[in-house]
């Protein structure tokens, strides 16, 4: 089959499933399992190379200021391009994009993980991130579609997508630290290897596409002005700790960001095909979705980057011993994201369960406000993740679900698309902002106890205001789901194919 789009004009129908595929029903909890592996790739190596950092800048000898663009590289191509991953997933074929996101990280990973300088491990980052963007999506929209005729089925099956969605990156870094203590830093890239060749092969076998859009001439003018639109957001707040928010490194590519974006939505409502429908998030359900899911991401990564910093600066965890303190953490995650999306959701619908799942996250964030130099990881720590657990497993398995109800068949892709895009941008808020909230309050109190006060103290100081500034985000967000969701059930998507 030509895979080009074709010109505008053309059109050409494409080829349906045929309704009731039995290979599709018969297997499809088998391919919920490749899903959820691709899903775990994509989410842990988000975090997995945190660890390893320091191991390779000592092996490849490049300056500490260049560790985070190790970072920032994976995560600017996986944010930028997810739109026009998901929507390609639309026009091509979302196994087809399955397939090939899967392959071209596995091949950016052996690149990464035989890289011998810093540029060939930014490039290998860097095109693992952008092949995350076509693997996302297209995983996400297979699910929808593999699961999109029996609502307790797609409950329960979203709430262990959402359950990998939500560990994935507590998963990332105990992972990284058995690698890089066990084995080499390396390792943290060739993993992914195993792990994409069972995906691989298990997507060739037990997944089937839904329907796809017809060939059109694909939406440059708005693919261009979002691409460089989410680049600019991310790499602005991505240097927004080291240079200030007044600096104009931050400020510009932001502004110039978020000015983009504007253009953006101006196009996509003036052009015949556009690469985002506006129908897509102006439903309220979806909408509520993506909001509430950026929300949270925002106030997730308090958990994660400076509960880590607390467990090995202050309690003087190793590497696999804070990953192994999250672990009770994960378990709830999954256990409450496939209970809330078997049983509950089906019957109440996403409001009540995501409002709940906000303030379990918020009376976590309160309970680790309390840490300081004497405390223990029973006492203190445990309690809060417990409950944070909880309510992350309630948000993620709920609002993935509810991200995806109703769309239309073709935008399946695109739809998916949005929910990686919302917890990216999210992410990269929350590790900005509260980075930055943290530098602040450690200078102040510095400032304002010259003779008294001592880096460690000032540091607790710190880790306290971030954790009370995301209480009041999962507050926010709480709000926000209780107000935008409706009452009762999701709509099944409307896939003719089911």
């Amino acid at each position: 089959m030509n895979s080009d789009l074709s010109p505008a004009g053309t059109t050409q129908p494409a080829p349906r499933s045929a309704p009731g595929n039995a290979v599709r029903h018969k297997h499809r909890w088998l391919a919920l399992v490749v899903l959820s592996l691709a899903q775990l790739m994509d989410i842990l190596d988000s975090t997995i190379v945190n660890i390893a950092l320091p191991s390779a800048q000592h092996d490849l000898g490049f300056p500490a200021d260049y560790r985070q663009w190790v970072l920032t590289g994976y995560a600017l191509a996986f944010g930028s391009l997810l739109l026009l991953g998901g929507r390609l997933a639309d026009y091509f074929g979302r196994k087809r994009l399955f397939l090939v996101g899967i392959g071209g990280f596995a091949l950016a990973s052996a690149v990464g993980g035989a890289a011998g300088n810093f540029a060939t491990l930014l490039a290998a980052r860097i095109g693992q991130g952008a092949f995350a963007a076509m693997l996302a999506p297209a995983a996400l929209s297979l699910l929808s579609i593999t699961f999109a005729d029996d609502a307790k089925e797609r409950g329960r099956a979203f709430g262990i997508f959402g359950a990998i969605s939500g560990a994935g990156g507590a998963v990332g870094l105990l992972l990284g630290g058995v690698l890089t203590q066990g084995l080499s830093w390396r390792w943290c890239l060739y993993v992914n290897l195993i792990i994409a060749a069972v995906a691989f092969a298990g997507g060739l076998v037990l997944l089937h596409d839904g329907e796809r859009l017809r060939r059109v001439r694909l939406d440059i003018a708005g693919t261009v002005a979002v691409v460089l639109g989410l680049i600019g957001i991310v790499f602005g707040l991505g240097t927004a700790e080291r240079n200030g928010w007044h600096d104009l490194r931050t400020l510009g590519p932001v502004l110039a960001g978020v000015a983009l974006i504007a253009v953006f939505a101006v196009v996509e409502r003036r052009t015949a095909h556009p690469l985002l429908p506006l129908r897509v998030i102006l439903d309220r359900v979806r909408g509520a979705a993506y909001l509430t899911l950026a929300i949270s991401g925002t106030g997730m990564f308090a958990v994660f980057l400076f509960l880590t910093f607390y467990l090995a600066n202050t309690l003087g965890f190793s590497p696999v011993q804070t990953g192994v303190a999250f672990l009770p953490m994960i378990g709830l995650v999954m256990a409450g994201a496939v209970f809330s999306g078997a049983v509950l959701l089906p019957r109440w619908g996403p409001r009540p369960i995501v409002t709940l799942g906000c303030l379990l996250a918020a009376v976590g964030m309160v309970i680790l406000t309390g840490i300081g130099a004497d405390s223990t990881y029973a006492a203190n720590i445990l309690p809060a993740l417990l409950v944070t657990g909880v309510g992350f497993g309630c948000i993620f398995g709920s609002v993935q679900n509810a991200a995806t109800s109703g769309v239309e068949p073709g935008d399946a892709g695109v739809a998916s698309a949005l929910v990686t895009t919302a917890q990216q941008i999210g992410g990269s808020i929350g590790t900005a902002v509260f980075s930055s909230l943290a530098t602040s309050a450690i200078a102040g109190y510095l400032a304002a106890h010259p003779a008294s006060g001592t880096l460690a103290e000032a540091t607790f100081a710190g880790y306290r205001l971030v954790f009370w500034i995301a209480a009041a985000v999962f507050l926010g967000s709480a709000l926000l789901a209780a107000l935008l969701f409706r009452s009762g059930p999701l709509p099944l998507p409307a896939d003719p194919a089911a």
